[in-house]
């Protein structure tokens, strides 16, 4: 059976779209009718007509697909694909954490569960979290979670003063500084690029801190260099079609692995033969309470509003 030709099949029978993250395997890149990061992803996710969102990610994005378009048949290739970061924030203890601060602004990353954006007053994403942050009068206290590497960014380079929940993604915090300083030696005339999860000392190395569009975008501008790019080894698929003259070497993880990268391993838990399961049988579809959808609903158009 050629997957590729009976997904296309399912798509047009069934009226669906298929949204994938950059991390995503390539060959699900390649079948997708958009790849992109959070920001871009809940946008697709809002403005879509189609019947069906099939989202090629991890459950809290397929989640926020659903709040955005409660009455689409949102699925997921694998119910399993979680997120570190999301698990890093359980929503009971979450919720105990903002009444003991009741007079904080509470923005969350979008990498996180429904039930704690239903607990914020704004959403953010790696591509607009300084913006967000400095929407927020200068007065106003904040609580900034669950991850505490990309708020520490934040602080740095606003100079705001935020109360932080201790989350992070194991995939950003896989980095071995060693390893890095090494490769730069081996390479020392290409660039670090660096996603503002990772740590503070692999950022600092950073000639440029952006999203996963953002850094696309920014090899894009400076195709004549040589980048060395610290996040999730996938994106360098579309960044290498995007500038396929260009010398791009993943940043290299503290563990010994066949990519000698960072992979999530949760983002490659989806399979173009899963993919193609889910579209045929429309399962397992995710699945999102009322309550909580009402809830979350406006801290995620906040966003998607500063975000114009």
């Amino acid at each position: 059976m050629d997957l590729v030709k009976e997904i296309q099949r399912l798509k047009k029978e069934k009226n669906a779209v298929i949204l994938a993250h950059y991390y995503q395997v390539p060959e699900i890149q390649d079948i997708a009718d958009y790849v992109g990061d959070s920001l871009g992803l809940s946008q697709k996710a809002a403005e879509t007509d189609a019947d069906m969102i099939v989202f090629a990610g991890v459950h809290f994005m397929a989640e926020t697909a659903k709040i955005l378009s409660p009455d689409k048949t949102v699925v997921l290739p694998d119910l399993n694909a979680g997120c570190s970061l999301a698990d890093s924030c359980p929503p009971e203890t979450f919720e105990k954490f903002t009444q003991a601060h009741p007079n904080h602004v509470v923005i969350t990353y979008v990498n996180c569960s429904a039930e704690i954006k239903a607990l914020s007053d704004i959403v953010c994403t790696s591509s607009n979290a300084l913006k967000i942050v400095n929407s927020i009068p200068k007065e106003m206290p904040i609580i900034f979670a669950p991850d505490k590497n990309l708020g520490k960014y934040i602080i740095n380079e606003t100079g705001r003063d935020m109360l932080l929940w201790d989350g992070s993604c194991i995939v950003h915090e896989a980095f071995s500084m060693d390893k890095l300083i090494e490769l730069h030696r081996k390479y020392p005339d290409h660039k670090i690029i660096a996603h503002p999860e990772s740590e503070t000392h692999i950022l600092d190395t950073a000639t440029y801190i952006g999203s996963t569009s953002g850094m696309i975008n920014y090899v894009k501008k400076h195709q004549d260099h040589k980048f060395i790019v610290a996040t999730e080894a996938g994106i360098l698929h579309k960044m290498q079609q995007e500038v396929p003259n260009t010398e791009l070497i993943p940043a290299p993880a503290k563990e010994d692995n066949t990519c000698a990268c960072s992979e999530c391993h949760f983002m490659k838990m989806n399979t173009l033969q899963k993919l193609y399961d889910c579209m045929l049988n429309e399962s397992p579809q995710i699945e999102v309470d009322s309550e909580i959808i009402k809830r979350a609903l406006l801290p995620i158009e906040r966003m998607l509003e500063l975000s114009k």
